[in-house]
């Protein structure tokens, strides 16, 4: 009976601070895969993107704002003189535009990759290199060549169990030749980023996915990220003098940062942190409630005891510690078994989802804390039940 008691104290304070460790676990493993994954392989560091529209269409975004993006001119390739012509020597630019397109080759079935073609300086942007082969030379990108660097997973399915380099792909049927294997770029939220070929701007590839001389986008990347504050005021202010834009005007462009992301992100983990601590909260309270009316029948049942001790000298401080210490003793192993299944718990989460997750230290520190405080809180008033005990009539009672 007193094994069963025991449990029922420590389950309640154990279901609290698991749940606790894994939601902290869970946003804290995200907060660091957003700063150093995601914003790291989506953006070039100390970069902005230059769009019609914005690519990262995050938070409220209504109907009315959604008619005004439609309405807007396309970024054009006229454009990019212009604004290149503005920046600041040290200012690194180039432009990108993507389809997704039917792409074969003579080893295994047709599939529809993301196909981009690029201008020179794209890949020193993006920090991307090779495994094997090469990038795109100058004189390609000149002459419009039409070769291909593609993704790890495109040369795996388009070329089982063979070398890639020389071989051909055909892309919309235009056949191009592989010269080179992109680093391996991994998975964001379990979507693998190595499906695609990239193919120099004035290539063939060029009229299906940059028709009418318009362009997805251009990047442009500062030397520090002063530098691309000032290149990104100096393509602002070209972009509206060529779109004809009056002071009180807003921009008919988006003009995109990693910012954008993280600013979103720190929002929503704004939210899920309240929601993570509100939940576990709820189970601590009823852990607590759990602990008491325990801690109350076991005074009940030790009363006979109590008076002996008062009898043979116990003060009441020495009897409302004793209480206490078990009721913290109780609630602190509930904590600590709670922390373990918390990252146990979390651990899993990562395993069979997208979803990361790391070890926060504070977590355990607050974790064992918080049941240790539960302990005490819900045993004060049992305690202090069992301190205010007469000695005569707590021994007149049977157990």
């Amino acid at each position: 009976m007193q094994k069963l008691k025991s449990f029922f104290t420590v389950i309640g304070v154990t279901i609290g601070v698991t749940f606790l460790i894994a939601v902290v676990s869970i946003v804290g493993g995200m907060s660091r895969y957003m700063q150093d994954d995601l914003v790291g392989k989506l953006f070039a560091m100390n970069s902005f993107t230059l769009r019609r529209t914005p690519d990262l269409q995050l938070g409220d975004v209504t109907q009315d704002m959604l008619r005004e993006w439609r309405r807007r001119p396309h970024i054009e390739q006229s454009d990019v003189p212009a604004v290149a012509a503005a920046l600041a020597p040290g200012v690194r630019w180039a432009t990108e535009s993507g389809s997704n397109l039917n792409v074969e080759s003579s080893y295994a079935s047709p599939r529809r990759i993301q196909c981009s073609v690029v201008s020179n300086g794209w890949f020193a942007i993006k920090n991307m290199g090779v495994s094997s082969g090469r990038l795109i030379a100058a004189q390609e990108y000149t002459l419009g060549s039409p070769v291909v660097v593609i993704g790890q997973d495109v040369a795996d399915h388009f070329f089982p169990n063979l070398n890639p380099i020389g071989r051909e792909l055909r892309i919309q049927t235009i056949p191009y030749t592989v010269i080179g294997i992109a680093d391996k770029q991994g998975s964001v939220f379990g979507q693998s980023l190595d499906k695609f070929l990239i193919a120099p701007e004035k290539s063939p590839l060029t009229r299906w996915v940059n028709p009418h001389g318009v362009i997805d986008d251009m990047i442009v990347q500062g030397p520090t990220e002063d530098g691309m504050r000032e290149a990104m005021e100096a393509t602002r202010g070209v972009m509206r003098a060529r779109h004809k834009l009056h002071g009180w005007q807003p921009d008919n462009f988006a003009l995109e940062t990693p910012d954008e992301a993280l600013d979103f992100w720190n929002k929503l983990k704004s939210y899920l942190i309240i929601a993570g601590v509100a939940l576990p909260a709820i189970g601590l309270v009823v852990g607590a409630i759990v602990i008491m009316n325990i801690m109350l029948v076991a005074v009940a049942e030790r009363t006979h005891e109590i008076g002996i001790r008062k009898a043979l000298g116990a003060r009441r401080s020495d009897i409302l510690r004793q209480f206490l210490v078990e009721s913290s003793a109780l609630s602190t192993l509930g904590a600590a078994i709670g922390v373990a299944l918390g990252f146990g718990l979390a651990k899993l989460i990562s395993a069979v989802s997208p979803l990361p997750a790391a070890v926060q230290l504070w977590s355990v520190v607050v974790g064992v804390s918080v049941g240790a405080g539960v302990g005490i809180i819900a045993g004060a008033y049992p305690a202090s039940r069992a301190a205010l005990l007469d000695p005569v009539a707590a021994m007149r009672q049977e157990t």
